[in-house]
């Protein structure tokens, strides 16, 4: 079986098609669209599918300078606040130690960035921007254009969009920094 999730308007269309449909039982319920389990009603089901789809559109903009998403996002940092450490990076871009550290290898490797441990603490590693690393900058800021035009929105509606996600984002972390205070259900 597979699964198919459209985007239209305001909801998310979710189709399900079956390739030996003699093989599976068709056991659905109909679903008011104000129950709370509805699935086009769930938030983190419309923030998957918008980041998957969101990332493919950025990939083919990406793929010509040798990058993926998360190196982007570590260029994205080190353009703006270069040098930093790994620590740094990840809280910058929530991200944990063992990702970033392949990731920034990866980007050692390609030449875009170095990598050196401070005099001063073994522990601590500086990430810093190569010559090629601080050149690429220049290639990169056709991406957020190209990303407007490819999906068609305003980028006041963006911003607009930018600024909710970051609301959620925050009230998520809060969570997360007190699961005392969470809501405990019931067994």
């Amino acid at each position: 079986m597979s699964e198919m999730a459209n985007v239209q308007d305001d909801s998310i269309d979710v189709q399900i098609s079956t390739r030996d449909s003699a093989l599976v039982t068709d056991t659905r319920t109909e679903i008011s669209p104000d129950d709370p389990l509805a699935l086009e009603r769930q938030v983190c089901f419309a923030l998957v599918v918008a980041a998957r789809s969101v990332l493919s559109v950025y990939r083919p903009l990406l793929e010509p300078m040798g990058l993926t998403h998360p190196q982007y996002l570590v260029m994205l940092a080190l353009w703006e606040f270069s040098p930093l450490s790994v620590r740094e990076i990840g809280e910058l871009l929530q991200l944990d130690s063992p990702t970033l550290s392949p990731l920034l290898k990866r980007l050692e490797i390609a030449g875009l960035v170095t990598r050196t441990r401070s005099d001063d603490d073994e522990r601590r590693l500086t990430i810093e921007l190569t010559q090629k690393g601080r050149e690429l900058r220049e290639r990169a800021t056709q991406i957020p254009p190209a990303v407007v035009a490819r999906l068609g929105i305003e980028i006041s509606e963006l911003e607009l969009l930018r600024t909710a996600l970051t609301k959620v984002i925050k009230a998520a972390l809060e969570v997360g920094d007190h699961p005392s205070e969470a809501l405990t259900l019931p067994e």
